[in-house]
């Protein structure tokens, strides 16, 4: 349960608004592009004559920090770079990134042979980049909160990819005075799904593959809105459940939250789509099971792989109707070699997947040949 927890906190908190703004010498420059982000809230990417500037105004919930990275082919035309939080020549030959949500990105923009170092290596399920670690291409770093900083000074990469839940990570302060440029991603941050996906840009940035990373993406999003349309023209609207216990509490998406959104984009109802906020709800079981026990889908029933491991955890699960008629589904049973969840990797970066197995789950007559990616009925 404690990665079903952890996920949830990681999409449970709010995002702040952002009220400090950065002074740079490149708000004097001439501007030549900027790349078209449509869905993602936290990252932006100007085009100047010779470099380029990323700028995240969301590395983490709540904060008003806002960070700018130069990247160019020569660093040499990079205006006064101390006043950069990291400067980065590209294209990026050798990388660290500390998320499995930035690996399916390095997959499709061909690159993830860049890919030197990274935590807990364990959690990646990939079978591409599984290889890549079997061969002895990718180092282990430890643990993500406990970087192995002496492995990864001596891979000396290019640039590491980090993510932080409250900027206190005192490893990447470590290795920035070592000289190895260091920047946040906050893809997890993001709202919406198509929001998260869109971050394929920000590597893309950093491999000169702005068109291919723009061309990905487009995919996507097409293939959403085409599913999302689909769904629409469904007769009926099933009543959803969300969530499971842990120790005491029943944990589910907030009405606002990314899961929330691809129920509702899936024609389905759910039941507590009407809370506010992006997060999780703690809830006891009586209330839960006063309001859903009539629930005609249980999406998500926490790290649960079988109807009987939720009866045998907690018997008040065999309640719930959808219990009763089987109709509970689950992203956890779907793993990589070492035991890493395929949906916590790959789910963010293809919310089009997501979305038409839950069409395929709720309204199975209107994709009738689909298979389901990242789900499965628990028996």
């Amino acid at each position: 349960m404690k990665n079903y927890i952890l996920f949830l906190i990681i999409l449970s908190v709010f995002v702040g608004c952002k009220s400090e703004t950065k002074k740079n010498t490149f708000e004097n420059s001439s501007e030549i592009k900027e790349t078209n982000v449509e869905f993602a809230k936290g990252f932006d990417i100007q085009n100047f004559d010779g470099y380029k500037v990323i700028t995240i105004t969301n590395a983490w919930p709540g904060t008003d920090k806002i960070f700018t990275y130069a990247v160019a082919e020569s660093l040499e035309n990079i205006p006064e770079p101390k006043n950069f939080d990291a400067v980065v020549k590209i294209p990026v030959e050798n990388i660290v990134v500390t998320s499995t949500t930035h690996i399916p990105s390095l997959e499709m923009l061909g690159v993830s042979t860049t890919l030197k170092g990274f935590p807990n290596l364990d959690y990646i399920s990939s079978e591409a980049t599984r290889k890549m670690i079997d061969d002895g291409k990718i180092k282990e770093l430890g643990k993500n909160e406990d970087i192995n900083t002496e492995v990864l000074i001596e891979l000396n990469p290019d640039l590491v990819v980090g993510f932080t839940v409250d900027g206190t990570n005192s490893t990447f302060s470590t290795i920035k005075k070592t000289g190895i440029p260091v920047v946040y991603n906050g893809d997890w941050t993001e709202k919406t799904p198509l929001g998260k996906a869109e971050w394929i840009k920000f590597f893309g940035a950093f491999y000169n593959k702005e068109k291919q990373a723009d061309s990905i993406f487009n995919n996507i999003k097409t293939e959403y809105l085409s599913a999302k349309k689909i769904a629409e023209t469904a007769k009926t609207k099933p009543t959803v459940l969300s969530g499971a216990m842990y120790k005491d509490i029943w944990y589910m998406p907030q009405g606002n939250s990314w899961a929330a959104q691809f129920i509702a984009d899936a024609t389905g109802e759910y039941l507590w789509a009407d809370s506010e906020g992006t997060g999780s709800i703690s809830l006891n079981i009586e209330s839960v099971l006063e309001k859903g026990q009539n629930a005609e889908y249980w999406i998500g029933p926490g790290q649960f792989s079988s109807l009987q491991q939720m009866k045998d955890y907690n018997a008040v699960y065999s309640q719930f109707n959808a219990f009763k008629s089987q109709n509970v589904y689950s992203f956890t049973n779907k793993k990589g070699a070492t035991g890493g969840v395929l949906y916590y990797e790959l789910a963010p970066n293809r919310p089009d997947l997501v979305l038409k197995d839950l069409i395929k789950i709720l309204h199975p007559e209107l994709i009738p040949d689909y298979e389901m990616y990242f789900f499965s009925k628990l028996n």
